[in-house]
């Protein structure tokens, strides 16, 4: 026997014609992913290729020569430079979330789901304000001290090499990899930190596009979840990085290390974890329509969970959002403590949602890192190739891997990053 709405519609039929409307959706934005991640993979290597036509090598001189302005990018594709197509596909990259924020909105429409349309064209809005007017209002200032500062083939072969590692890790435990791309830039090549923080936002839009178009596309993402808190995180990300160029490099060292070592403590009380008890919606999660459900292939079944204490997960990504501005790492760390402590989500829904939602959060305050000159192409680049094929692998892993082993691997990463990057900015030790 069938049951009728308001509309004398037939209940099962709406509901299978949203569900088909989800799963077409969500193979959609997972294909504008994937395209904005090839597209701009194939001008960064086009760049790359066109470096040995012209004439300087790799060396400090030619890093810091490079298109800061979008009419300068322009005119260096006029002209076939190098550092210009390289520029090219690190737009595109930062781009590609803000397409997926807008192709979203249709999503939603669609659904004809009113509270997340709103919710998503206030994200696109803030993505935009930022990028294009708080980015035009930046000045490019380079740094100074680059005495000491190598920069040759082998630099750039072991910066991809580390990247490749940040991106595996990254997408695996939803942290961007940019906890690792800032110690590898500053401490083991000496660079400022102002240029590991812009290519650290850059391997975080990375990490995002590369893993999120898989998670997606495997449902084990909650959109939902991660649209309706990307409201705090774009905002939090713009306060971040307007603060950044207040703050001196040292005192950034040491809060990237402290934000660090607090994230470690709640996950060590829950290593043994598998899948969260006891979780009943919040009022907030019923009006949202925030649980949901995913299938685990290490459980061998579909997961269905719970969403709690959602304000307070609002409250922690703001302030996961300021920090992603402010030090370049994608607050990950924050992102899955929120959601995986405070919001009581499954550690691989945490970690997927994460990498969905930091590509967004990074490119909110990209464009006022590039515009203030902190993104060099031939830096980025390196960067941005390793994380995504890092991440892509990573993608293929996560599905087998248990809760348990993630929060294993979570830990030293996090607590080595922290140490070292205290003792950086204390100047103590070797570094």
């Amino acid at each position: 026997m069938k049951t009728y709405d308001a509309h004398h519609h037939p209940i099962q039929t709406q509901r299978g014609e949203q569900k088909d409307t989800q799963l077409l959706v969500t193979n959609e934005i997972g294909w504008i992913l994937q395209g904005g991640v090839l597209i701009s993979a194939v001008l960064i290597l086009l760049g790359l290729f066109l470096l040995p036509t012209r004439p300087g090598g790799l060396s400090i001189t030619r890093l810091l020569n490079f298109p800061q302005t979008l009419n300068a990018v322009r005119v260096g594709l006029l002209t076939w430079h190098a550092q210009a197509f390289i520029a090219l596909g690190l737009l595109v990259l930062i781009a590609t979330p803000v397409a997926r924020v807008a192709v979203s909105i249709l999503a939603f429409v669609l659904e004809r789901d009113r509270k997340y349309i709103i919710i998503t064209i206030t994200v696109l809005a803030i993505l935009l304000f930022s990028i294009f007017f708080l980015g035009s209002k930046t000045t490019a200032q380079l740094p100074q001290n680059m005495q000491g500062v190598h920069f040759s083939l082998l630099i750039v072969l072991l910066i991809f090499a580390g990247s490749l590692a940040a991106g595996l890790l990254g997408s695996l435990v939803g942290l961007g990899g940019g906890v690792l791309i800032v110690p590898l830039l500053t401490l083991a090549f000496g660079f400022p930190i102002s240029f590991a923080i812009g290519a650290s936002i850059i391997s975080v839009i990375a990490t995002s596009s590369g893993a999120a178009a898989a998670y997606v596309r495997d449902h084990m993402t909650n959109m939902r979840v991660g649209m309706f808190l990307e409201l705090a995180t774009t905002i939090g990300a713009i306060s971040g990085a307007l603060l950044a160029g207040l703050l001196s490099t040292s005192l950034l060292s040491v809060i990237f290390g402290i934000v660090l070592l607090i994230s470690v403590a709640p996950v060590l009380f829950k290593i043994g974890e598998e899948l969260p008890q006891g979780v009943k919606n919040d009022r907030w999660a019923n009006w949202l329509h925030l649980a949901g459900s995913y299938p685990d292939q290490h459980l061998g079944r579909e997961v269905s969970y719970q969403v709690t204490r959602t304000p307070y997960g609002m409250l922690m990504m703001y302030i996961a959002g300021a920090i992603s501005g402010l030090l370049g790492i994608g607050s990950g760390t924050f992102k899955v403590l929120a959601l995986d402590s405070l919001m009581r989500l499954p550690l691989k829904v945490s970690t997927t949602t994460s990498n969905f939602m930091i590509g967004v959060t990074a490119a909110a305050s990209a464009g006022i890192y590039f515009s203030r000159g902190d993104i060099p192409p031939l830096l980025a680049a390196p960067v941005a190739l390793g994380i995504l094929i890092g991440a892509l692998v990573g993608t293929r892993l996560l599905p087998h891997m248990s809760n348990k082993v993630l929060r294993c691997i979570f830990l030293p990463v996090i607590a080595v990053s922290a140490l070292e990057m205290i003792l950086h900015g204390l100047n103590i030790g070797p570094f």
